[in-house]
């Protein structure tokens, strides 16, 4: 099994905290719009906000072929829910997702140059990536 640059772990543990406070944000401006998942813990009732709540924000490292953005983090936002989700909501959602990634990053990477733009249906998080 090959070991992760402690750096690396850094670096995501970041992340994910940013990814943290926008879910909480989510949860409280649209919690209440949807039903959650039946098989979907409620908000805050477990040890990782990618388990429980309607949200699930996160990201993958992607190495950017084919994007004309190059390497960075493919943003992921997710809803568990068993009702239909209209497209203009979805959009509005990804907006305020970049908002919130173009408030927060600059405090959790200070000194990076990070950008975050929309690429086809998703967000990329690109630019200084190094550790």
């Amino acid at each position: 099994m090959a070991k992760r640059h402690r750096k690396a772990k850094e670096w995501e543990k970041s992340l994910k905290h940013v990814f943290d406070e926008i879910d909480i944000a989510l949860e409280i401006e649209y919690g209440n719009r949807f039903d959650r998942h039946p098989a979907r813990a409620a908000h805050g009732s477990t040890s990782s906000r990618e388990m429980d709540g309607l949200f699930n924000v996160g990201a993958s490292y992607s190495a950017g072929f084919g994007s004309r953005f190059g390497p960075g983090y493919v943003v992921d936002t997710r809803l568990s829910t068993l009702q239909r989700v209209p497209k203009k909501l979805k959009l509005e959602l990804r907006d305020q997702v970049q908002a919130m990634l173009i408030e927060k990053l600059p405090a959790a990477f200070p000194g990076k140059h990070l950008h975050v733009d929309k690429e086809r249906s998703h967000l990329r998080i690109h630019g200084d990536l190094s550790l």
